[in-house]
């Protein structure tokens, strides 16, 4: 009776936990995703909602209505007819595909753990996640109607790699390439933050890749004023993901609730500062935390600097003056 009790026990034991991990596994952020890095205000479940809805409003303007496989779509003119004159089974065969396209991966959107509270990731599927982005901050920035309430930044990630300083190097050095290695050249700045990471130092990250770009072409300089580039690094525990944008500051650090206010005037400020000062100054408007733990380190700035450079030397690190 003992053995038979033990037997059940341990088949239980079996069939349950491995059907749990596996779930766990397929929606994570994971090395060789892309996507869009959102943050919200404490209400992840609605942000996602949110973001599913203005993300098909503009991938349908972008690039049309979904498609899916032949194989869902595939049917009968008999299927065809019934579903014409039967609203509720046209309605019921669309929730249908679209099961199924989730279970397989291949909706044109899909959202992910992102391993941080108020992040939400969602995976994009053949669609380019940095023309989306900048689509639609151009809408928001044009238009300054205001759609969304709890999102609060709309990142693109077009690469992702693990978090470690060889492998963020070994990556980047050929992510960055069509941006910045010669004849290719421009102004930049770099928008650093690690969530849930203590294997990344900030200015340990900001100083190699800066000199990393300098080192693709000498003429590429640093501007936190108004730079050509932003390169955007979001670390959230073993994975790193990164994105080259444009009008990074035109459009307010990608906040769409900043975005559509009325522009402000000009912003007089420095025109240049070194490699190590290379980082975005922190996010414009408030942004909740957004970590699982007490290891986020914050994307405020570092102290500024007055020195001009173009990124490549440490004789511009050293002769830098920090501002007050």
């Amino acid at each position: 009776m003992s053995e038979a009790a033990d037997s059940k026990k341990r088949t239980r034991k079996h069939y349950g936990a491995p059907r749990y991990k596996k779930q766990r596994i397929a929606r994570e952020l994971e090395v060789g995703m892309k996507g869009i890095l959102i943050t919200c205000n404490l209400n992840e479940r609605k942000c996602t909602a949110e973001a599913y809805n203005l993300l098909n409003e503009y991938a349908e303007n972008l690039y049309g209505p979904e498609k899916f496989s032949e194989r869902e779509e595939s049917g009968s003119e008999e299927d065809e007819k019934e579903d014409e004159d039967d609203a509720e089974a046209a309605l019921k065969k669309e929730v249908t595909q679209m099961r199924e396209s989730t279970k397989k991966g291949k909706r044109r959107f899909q959202a992910m753990d992102s391993g941080a509270n108020n992040v939400v990731f969602i995976r994009t599927q053949n669609l380019d996640p940095d023309k989306l982005v900048h689509h639609i901050l151009q809408d928001l920035h044009a238009t300054k109607k205001k759609k969304t309430r709890v999102i609060l930044r709309m990142l693109p990630v077009c690469g992702t790699c693990k978090a470690f300083p060889e492998d963020m190097e070994k990556y980047l050095d050929d992510f960055l390439e069509p941006w910045f290695k010669a004849p290719a050249q421009a102004t930049y700045q770099i928008a650093f933050k690690a969530r849930n990471s203590s294997h990344n130092k900030r200015d340990e990250v900001i100083k190699a890749l800066a000199a990393l770009v300098g080192k693709m072409n000498p003429k590429n300089k640093v501007d936190l004023t108004n730079p050509e580039l932003t390169i955007i690094v979001e670390v959230i525990k073993s994975v790193c993901c990164v994105s080259v944008v444009r009008d990074y500051i035109l459009f307010r650090k990608f906040n769409l609730h900043e975005v559509v206010k009325d522009d402000a005037g000009p912003n007089p400020g420095s025109k240049t500062s070194p490699a190590a000062a290379a980082a975005a100054s922190s996010d414009t408007g408030p942004e909740p935390s957004e970590t699982k733990g007490t290891s986020e380190r914050a994307e405020a700035a570092g102290p500024r600097t007055e020195a001009t450079g173009n990124g490549n030397t440490e004789g511009d690190l050293k002769n830098a003056t920090p501002a007050e």
